[in-house]
C-alpha cells in the first residue's frame, strides 16, 4: 500500500544523479517500498533493482543487467503485459502484493519519459480478476482493531469480500485468553486472505494467527473517521438500521478496511452497498479442530476434496455455477442456529424433489456465468467485453429459471422459493443495454476491436465501413493498374510495417508509370506507392485508429451506464446462487435416498439408520446405524476394535446434525434433531512442532477448550482421550473428563475409548450408556461388522488389527505370547485389566476428597522429617536421625 512520506531535498538531489526514466521509477517506488512495482515499458512490465532480483527468484524469470544509473548497474526482469495474470497469480499465491504502474501519457507528445501512474495494487485480499481468484471460495480482506474505552478492551473485526461486495462486522470483549481463543477461532472461520492491523499492534494480536499481515498507520482505525467513511459508502444517515451504531471498534476497523481497499483499486467501491453485523450466537460454533476433523471442505491433511480424498463439500457440490459452489461452502461453515432458516431450506428442497425439476434447472443454470463477480468488475470499471457477453447470456436464462421455480412452488409451501422467484425478474433495461451495445462474440480485449455491436453507434459504423471497404478498393485498384500498365502480375497489398503498396517483379519494372514512387526494394521485386494509394492509406489507417478509440470510449460509457443496475444484479446473483445450491442439495438427496430431518425444540438427537455422507459413496456396502441421545441419555461410551468404525460412527452423527441445520436433507431413514449451539471434536492425534506442543499437549488443549466452552446444547465427540500418556494418567483423565461432561457440562457426548474400565460409568451415572462396534474373530483373523450394538465390547482385537496392517509375523507371535503371560497374571476372569482398585462408585465417592489418609507409620516419619533441620546436624547427628527413621518404618518392612 502507498506510504505517506515527507518531501526531502536530499532525496531529490540524489535522484538527479539518475537517468530521467530511473528518476520517475524511483519516485513511484518510494511510495510502495514493500510492494513489487510492475513498471510498464512498451509490451512488458519491468521490475528493477531489488524487485527484479526478488521477482526473478520467485517467478523463475531471467534477471538481466543493462546500462547504469548513478553509477549503479540496472538489474531488471520483465514479464509480457498480455500474460501478466499468470505471473500475478503466482506472486499472490506466495503472499506478495504488486503495484501495477501503467503508461497514461502519449509517447508521441511526451518530451521526457512517458507519464506513468500506479492504477491499482493487487494484494491477496483485494482480488477481483477471475484469473487470480479461486472459483469456489472467497478471499476476504479483514481489518482487526483493538479499542480501549473506560478500561474495557474490545476486539473489532471488519471483513470485505471485494469480489462480491459483502461487508461484515463483528465485535466482542477481549480478555486474557481472547487472542489465543476467541479471536483465533473467528479468524479461522472467516479465513481471510489478508489481515490489516495497526503498526503498533502488540505481539498478543499476532500470536497464533497465521496469514498475510499488512501493517497500516494506527490513525486509520479512528472510529469517527470510520463512521464517516461507512455512512458515505452506504449512503445512509445512521448505522442504527444495521445494528452497528455502537460497535466502536468494528467501525474503526471498517474505516481502515475501506481506505485500504479504495487505495488498492484506485477508485470507489460502488458495489459495496450494505452491511451485516454478525453475533456469536448466530451460527453453530465450529472450531478449527472440528472443521478439520469433520473434513467439511478440506481433508485432515489440509487438502481440497478430490475423488481420491473426498470432503463433505466435494460430495455435495453439484452446483452448476461458481456462485452456488461458494454459497454451499459458506453454508457448511456457517450453519445457522435458527431452526426456521433450516426449515425453509428443507421445504424448498422438498418442493424441488417433488417437482423433479433438478435436471431442467441444472441444465439452465449451466449457462449462467459468475454474475456476482462480473457485477463487481462492472462496478470497478474493470470488466472485459466477454464479461458483459456472459452477463447477457445469464440474464437471458432468467425467464426459463423463473418458470421452473414457479412450477416447483405451485402446490408446495416453500416461502424461500417464492422469494427466489421474485428476485429472478429480468432487468429489461439492463439486458437491453447489453444486447444493443455488445457484439454477439466480442474480442477478449477492447484494444482488439470488434466489441461494440453494429448499429449501436453511427459514428463507429461509419469508421468501420471505411476500414472494411479497403479490401474492395484494393481489388478495384489492382484491376485498374494492371490494365493501365500492362503488368499482368502486379499486386496491391498491405502489411503493418509498410502499409499499402503496389508490388512489381524486377522483370516488369520498365513498365512502371512515372507517378509510381519506390517504397521498398526486395530481392525479386520492387514495392511502390501512388498518390491515390497514399491518400487512401491515410484515410483507412486513420479510420481504423479512430474506430478503436471510439470503441473504447463507447465501452467505458456503457460500463458507466450499468452503474444504476448494480444493486439489482447483486440481488439476482444471490438468488441464482441460492437456487443453484438448493438444486444441488435436492439432486444429491434424490440420488442417495436422504430424508428430511425434523428439527424440534426439546433437546434430542435421534437418528435411525444413519450413514456417513461421504463414506457411504466410497464403499460398496455401508452399514447404517442408529443413535439416540436425549435428557436421560446424554453420553454414549463407545468401545470396540480398532478399524471397527467408532470414529466413522461419531463423525456421521456430527455431520448429520450439522447438515440438518445447514438446511440439507440427511443420510438416514429418520432424524430428529433438537437445539444445537456448538459441535466439538477431539479426534485423532498429531503434534504441533512449530508451536512446541507434543501430541498429548495438543490433545489436552483441545479437551480443555471443550470442557470450558461446551454447554448442555452442544454436541461433543471425544475419541480415545488420554492415550498419549501413561496408562494410569490417561485412564484417570478420561474418566474425569467423561464425568465432567455428564455432571457439569451435560452436553450430548459420544465418547470412544479403549479403556474398558470406563464402561462401568453407567453404573453410577444413569445418563451414560454403553454401545460397541461389533466384530467376529475367526482363527487368527477378524471380520468387522461395523454395526453399533448395546453394551460394552469384550476386547479390542489389537493383535488382529496389527496383523491386517502387515506387522511381521514374528512380532505378532511374540506379542501374542506376551499377552498370554499378562492375562495369566491377571486376577480377572476377562482378558481386560481393571486398573481401578475399587469400583467406579468408590472412585466417585472419593473424587472430591481434600486430603488422603496416611498410615500411622507414614505420619510418624513425616512428623520426624518436619522436625529435623538438616543444616544444623553434625555428621554423627545426621546418622542418628537416619537410624531413627529406619526404626519408625520397621513395621512396614
Amino acid at each position: 500500500m502507498k506510504t505517506e512520506k515527507a518531501s526531502k531535498p536530499a532525496q531529490d538531489k540524489e535522484l538527479q544523479k539518475h537517468t530521467p526514466v530511473m528518476q520517475q521509477y524511483l519516485r513511484i517506488k518510494a511510495d510502495y517500498p514493500d510492494t513489487l512495482v510492475f513498471y510498464r515499458m512498451g509490451d512488458f512490465y519491468e521490475l528493477f533493482f531489488d524487485d527484479a532480483e526478488k521477482a526473478a527468484r520467485m517467478l523463475g524469470i531471467t534477471l538481466t543487467q543493462r546500462g547504469a544509473s548513478n553509477g549503479t548497474p540496472i538489474r531488471m526482469a520483465g514479464v509480457p503485459f498480455h500474460s501478466v495474470e499468470q505471473y500475478l497469480a503466482k506472486l499472490i499465491k506466495l503472499g506478495e502484493s504488486v503495484a501495477i504502474c501503467e503508461q497514461i501519457g502519449d509517447p508521441a507528445t511526451s518530451k521526457g519519459p512517458v507519464e506513468r501512474k500506479v492504477i491499482r495494487v493487487v494484494t491477496p485480499g483485494t482480488l477481483t480478476d477471475s484469473d487470480l481468484l479461486p472459483e469456489k471460495s472467497d478471499r476476504p480482506l479483514l481489518a482487526l482493531c483493538i479499542a480501549t474505552q473506560r478500561k474495557t478492551v474490545t476486539v473489532g473485526l471488519a471483513w470485505l469480500s471485494l469480489a462480491s461486495g459483502v461487508l461484515k462486522l463483528m465485535e466482542f470483549p477481549a480478555d486474557a485468553k481472547c487472542f489465543d481463543g476467541r479471536l483465533k477461532q473467528e479468524l479461522e472461520r472467516i479465513a481471510p486472505a489478508e489481515i490489516l492491523a495497526a503498526d503498533d499492534a502488540g505481539p498478543a494480536v499476532m500470536q497464533g494467527v497465521t496469514g498475510k499481515f499488512t501493517s497500516v498507520p494506527p490513525w486509520h482505525f479512528d472510529a469517527e473517521s470510520g463512521k464517516k467513511a461507512l455512512l458515505e459508502q452506504l449512503a445512509v444517515a445512521t448505522l442504527a438500521g444495521f445494528g452497528a451504531d455502537c460497535l466502536t471498534a468494528s467501525i474503526g476497523a471498517a474505516g481502515a478496511l475501506l481506505r485500504y481497499a479504495q487505495s488498492t483499486q484506485g477508485k470507489g467501491l460502488q458495489h459495496v452497498r450494505t452491511l451485516t453485523v454478525e453475533s456469536e450466537n448466530e451460527f453453530i460454533g465450529l472450531d478449527a479442530a472440528t472443521r478439520r476433523n469433520l473434513e467439511l471442505t478440506e481433508t485432515i491433511r489440509g487438502q481440497d476434496g478430490s475423488s481420491a480424498s473426498p470432503t463433505l463439500f466435494s460430495q455435495l457440490d453439484h452446483c452448476r455455477t461458481p456462485m452456488g459452489s461458494r454459497l454451499l461452502r459458506h453454508w457448511l461453515h456457517h450453519a445457522r442456529r435458527d431452526q426456521g432458516i433450516a426449515r425453509e431450506r428443507h421445504a424448498a428442497i422438498n418442493a424441488l424433489m417433488r417437482a423433479d425439476a433438478s435436471s431442467g434447472l441444472s441444465a439452465t443454470l449451466a449457462a449462467v456465468p459468475d454474475i456476482e463477480r462480473i457485477t463487481t468488475r462492472i462496478a470497478l470499471l474493470s470488466a472485459r467485453p466477454r464479461d458483459l457477453a456472459g452477463l447477457r447470456t445469464g440474464l437471458q436464462q432468467l425467464p426459463s429459471l423463473r418458470a421452473y421455480v414457479a412450477m416447483c412452488n405451485k402446490d408446495a409451501d416453500a416461502p424461500l422459493l417464492r422469494l427466489i422467484q421474485d428476485a429472478l425478474a429480468t432487468p429489461s433495461e439492463c439486458l437491453d443495454l447489453i444486447e444493443r451495445g455488445i457484439a454477439l462474440e466480442p474480442a477478449a480485449m477492447v484494444r482488439d476491436g470488434g466489441v461494440i455491436a453494429r448499429g449501436y453507434d453511427a459514428e463507429l459504423d461509419e469508421l468501420r465501413a471505411l476500414s472494411e471497404n479497403a479490401g474492395q478498393f484494393l481489388v478495384d485498384l489492382e484491376t485498374r493498374e494492371r490494365a493501365r500498365t500492362g503488368i499482368g502480375n502486379l499486386r496491391v497489398e498491405y502489411n503493418k510495417v509498410h502499409g499499402f503498396y503496389i508490388e512489381v517483379t524486377h522483370g516488369q519494372t520498365d513498365k512502371v508509370p512515372d507517378d509510381y514512387r519506390r517504397r521498398q526494394t526486395l530481392k525479386n521485386a520492387e514495392r511502390y506507392i501512388t498518390p491515390e494509394l497514399k491518400a487512401f492509406e491515410d484515410k483507412a489507417l486513420s479510420a481504423q485508429e479512430r474506430a478503436l478509440a471510439r470503441e473504447k470510449y463507447l465501452f467505458d460509457r456503457l460500463l458507466g451506464d450499468m452503474a444504476p443496475h448494480i444493486g439489482t444484479l447483486q440481488d439476482i446473483a444471490h438468488a441464482l446462487a441460492e437456487l443453484d445450491t438448493l438444486v444441488a442439495l435436492a439432486d444429491h438427496a434424490m440420488r442417495n435416498n436422504w430424508c428430511a430431518p425434523q428439527l424440534v425444540d426439546e433437546p434430542a438427537i435421534r437418528i435411525e439408520q444413519g450413514r456417513h455422507p461421504v463414506v457411504e459413496n466410497q464403499i460398496e456396502r455401508f452399514i447404517a446405524n442408529d443413535c439416540e441421545l436425549h435428557n436421560d441419555r446424554k453420553l454414549l461410551l463407545i468401545t470396540g476394535p480398532n478399524m471397527g468404525g467408532k470414529s466413522t460412527y461419531m463423525r456421521q452423527v456430527a455431520l448429520i446434525t450439522l447438515l440438518a441445520y445447514v438446511g440439507s436433507f440427511v443420510p438416514a431413514t429418520r432424524a430428529v434433531i433438537g437445539p444445537i449451539d456448538r459441535i466439538f471434536t477431539r479426534i485423532g492425534a498429531a503434534d504441533d512442532l512449530a508451536g512446541g506442543r507434543s501430541t498429548f499437549m495438543v490433545e489436552m488443549t483441545e479437551s480443555a477448550a471443550i470442557l470450558n466452552g461446551a454447554t448442555e446444547h452442544s454436541l461433543v465427540l471425544m475419541d480415545e482421550v488420554g492415550r498419549g500418556t501413561s496408562t494410569f494418567d490417561g485412564l484417570a483423565l478420561a474418566w474425569a473428563i467423561a464425568r465432567h461432561l455428564l455432571e457439569t457440562t451435560r452436553s450430548f457426548t459420544l465418547f470412544a475409548t479403549h479403556y474398558f474400565e470406563l464402561t462401568q460409568l453407567p453404573e453410577t451415572h444413569p445418563s451414560a450408556a454403553n454401545v460397541h462396534l461389533s466384530a467376529v474373530e475367526h482363527k487368527d483373523s477378524i471380520v468387522f461388522l461395523h454395526a453399533v450394538q448395546t453394551g460394552p465390547a469384550s476386547q479390542s482385537y489389537g493383535l488382529q488389527v496389527a496383523q491386517l496392517a502387515g506387522v511381521p509375523q514374528p512380532v505378532i507371535r511374540a506379542a501374542r505370547k506376551h499377552l498370554a503371560a499378562l492375562e495369566a497374571h491377571s486376577v480377572q476372569a476377562t482378558p481386560q485389566f481393571d486398573l481401578f482398585a475399587g469400583s467406579m462408585a468408590d472412585v466417585d465417592n472419593d473424587a472430591d476428597a481434600e486430603e488422603p489418609q496416611h498410615a500411622p507409620e507414614v505420619t510418624a516419619v513425616m512428623d520426624a522429617l518436619a522436625a529435623t533441620d538438616p543444616d544444623a546436624l553434625s555428621p554423627r547427628e545426621a546418622l542418628d536421625v537416619l537410624y531413627r527413621l529406619k526404626n519408625l518404618t520397621a513395621g512396614q518392612q
